[in-house]
């Protein structure tokens, strides 16, 4: 199923979540009302396509959808169902389970109320970052509190799958554990090693390669928001700091090992085997990540490209993929130190990479094993 024809759906922030829902719907062909505190946001996601001003909608929504600030977001879903006494509420918050306890708290009609989660996202923030097809293809997690009717929660469904995303039911609690392993932790963890970069020389920075570049990706989102998201899912988030603590410090201490054995203080015996097992877990945590669209986990062979850093370089490059009748699963960039070329690192899978190679290579392309 998916919304109604012609359904209004009401969105209560227009920051990137909120515009691109409202982006998304409006293709849909759905009323969306869009309501900010700032004036200034709500008329840029008006004049973006994501929807019209609420005051031009005279009909009552049958849906409300709150992308509020998460410190904000439970007040602003108790007003919503106060306001609009048969709609459906939803939020698109990144954590659930404090969401729905102050939702309580407040009295909100809990029978109304349906948590969700859109497992999508950008670097960039405010509606001018929102994309119609932000969660096309993307999990979005609908966990309803127990109080919950099912009409409800059919409805949020119906929204994920309006908006071209994957649904799938959990718990608030089942879902806060689930989101601080998956991307809690790997935000702090991309801000703590981006974070050693600060007092490096110039001359250090500049080694930078694809490693670095995607280990820290993200450790350039907003600081305020994140800061609401990581208190608000602090029990959860404990427990995998906790035992991530334990591993890092198993690591520290091979390493002082070996550093001490460097020093003629012995061999570090075992202390091999410690980071040995560290790389080694990683790869089989890495292998259960869900390939595109959430499919299976495929493992891709890598062709990797010389290209001349050029206007246009690129473009005959995807050109000549393309052509060749190879569908990219992936791509990466890598400019060297002062080199007129780059390295086009192109993810395929294993079956087409020969072939891809070869026309490649007929084409002109200088291609690296």
């Amino acid at each position: 199923m998916t919304l109604p024809a012609g359904v209004h759906v009401r969105v209560v922030g227009t920051g990137l979540i909120g515009a691109s829902i409202g982006l998304a719907l409006t293709r849909t062909g759905a009323v969306v009302s869009l309501e900010d505190p700032s004036t200034t946001a709500c008329a840029l996601a008006r004049d973006l396509g994501a929807g019209v001003l609420a005051a031009e909608v005279q009909q009552a929504p049958a849906l409300v959808v709150v992308a509020a600030p998460p410190d904000a977001v439970a007040t602003v879903v108790v007003r919503e169902l106060a306001a609009w006494p048969e709609a459906v509420v939803t939020d698109v918050a990144s954590v659930k389970l404090a969401v729905l306890g102050e939702v309580t708290a407040l009295g909100g009609d809990l029978r109304r109320y349906v948590g969700s989660h859109p497992m999508a996202g950008r670097e960039r923030s405010g509606a001018i970052a929102a994309q119609a097809d932000l969660f096309e293809g993307r999990s979005w997690v609908v966990a309803p509190g127990p109080a919950a009717e099912e009409a409800a929660v059919a409805t949020v469904l119906d929204l994920a799958l309006a908006v071209g995303a994957a649904p799938t039911r959990m718990t608030p609690a089942d879902h806060d554990a689930a989101v601080a392993a998956v991307s809690h932790v790997p935000q702090i963890a991309a801000s703590l090693v981006a974070a050693r970069l600060r007092e490096l020389p110039d001359s250090a920075v500049a080694l930078a390669g694809q490693g670095i570049r995607d280990v820290t990706r993200i450790a350039a989102s907003d600081p305020m928001m994140w800061t609401q998201i990581l208190a608000g899912n602090a029990p959860a988030l404990r427990t995998v700091l906790e035992d991530l603590a334990v591993d890092l410090d198993a690591v520290l201490q091979a390493v002082r090992a070996l550093d001490a054995g460097a020093r003629g203080g012995g061999d570090g015996q075992g202390a091999r085997g410690v980071l040995a097992r560290a790389v080694a877990s990683g790869n089989a945590g890495h292998a259960r990540i869900p390939g595109k669209h959430g499919s299976a986990p495929t493992a891709y062979a890598t062709v990797t490209v010389l290209v001349p850093d050029e206007p246009g370089a690129l473009g005959r490059l995807f050109h000549d993929v393309g052509d060749a009748g190879i569908n990219l699963e992936d791509l990466h960039l890598e400019h060297g130190i002062g080199a007129p070329v780059g390295l086009a690192e192109l993810a395929v899978v294993p079956a087409a990479a020969e072939l891809l190679t070869s026309a490649l290579l007929q084409r002109g392309w200088r291609v690296h094993d």
